[in-house]
């Protein structure tokens, strides 16, 4: 009877021990976390036929930016300091006088049909004014409301791409009356002054980003000394929602 009783159960655990070798799942691969994946930025970026793309923002330093569109169109923006001048210029905007935002001398590389516009052809009749390019629309707003700034001679810039996006530039500027209003433009990059000698300060500079209500808030133009076009240490005082810091030399997609 053992005997039987042990055959039994031979015949039982042989199937099984077959069955746990062959046909019972293996054990799950581990998983990659998101920070492990090496993602392409060439597939991140990849043009869709007829989407228009983003512009490349490149800082230069203090006030100072170059862009390229999608389009291949070049546009500077209160030429002073930094590197980067060497694309032809299809568009010059000045936002004032002040040397170290109107160096328009040093782009000496510019396209037959160059455009520049500074306040003088921005504010017409005590009005702001509206360019529309093609390649993109270029709004002055005000800016101003300080001793050293007259609002009747200085401007900052909203520019409107062709895929829809927006940046703002204050120029050099205290809190604007027309700041209250500019949440309704729904933009998405947005560079405040904030150098708190001849503009306003950090703290300031950030009440004027929530007025303004943009998707992502820049600052820029955070010293006034002459021989500092900026200061990362400072610009991390910008103590704002959605900050986001541009050092010399880097670059933004406006998407």
């Amino acid at each position: 009877m053992k005997k039987e009783h042990m055959t039994m159960l031979s015949l039982f655990l042989i199937p099984l021990m077959l069955f746990s070798a062959c046909g019972a799942p293996s054990a799950p691969p581990p998983v990659e976390t998101e920070s492990s994946v090496q993602v392409q930025p060439t597939e991140q970026v990849r043009p869709v036929e007829g989407v228009p793309g983003p512009a490349e923002l490149l800082y230069q330093g203090q006030a100072s930016m170059r862009i390229v569109t999608d389009e291949g169109k070049v546009i500077y923006i209160d030429p002073y300091v930094g590197e980067g001048y060497d694309l032809p210029a299809d568009l010059i905007l000045v936002t004032h006088a002040h040397y170290d935002h109107n160096g328009v001398d040093r782009i000496e590389n510019r396209n037959p049909d160059c455009q520049v516009i500074t306040w003088k052809e921005a504010i017409q009749n005590g009005e702001h004014q509206v360019f529309d390019l093609g390649y993109v629309t270029v709004e002055a707003v005000e800016a101003g409301y300080n001793r050293w700034h007259d609002v009747s001679e200085c401007v900052g810039y909203v520019l409107t791409f062709s895929n829809g996006k927006s940046i703002y530039v204050t120029g050099d500027t205290s809190t604007t009356e027309q700041m209250a209003d500019m949440a309704e433009m729904g933009i998405d990059y947005a560079f405040f002054c904030c150098d708190g000698v001849f503009n306003m300060g950090l703290e300031e500079a950030v009440e004027a980003a929530k007025l303004v209500g943009a998707k992502h808030n820049i600052p820029y133009h955070v010293t006034a000394r002459n021989d500092v076009f900026f200061d990362r240490t400072l610009a991390e005082q910008f103590n704002v929602e959605n900050r986001l810091i541009l050092d010399i030399g880097e670059t933004l997609l406006v998407e």
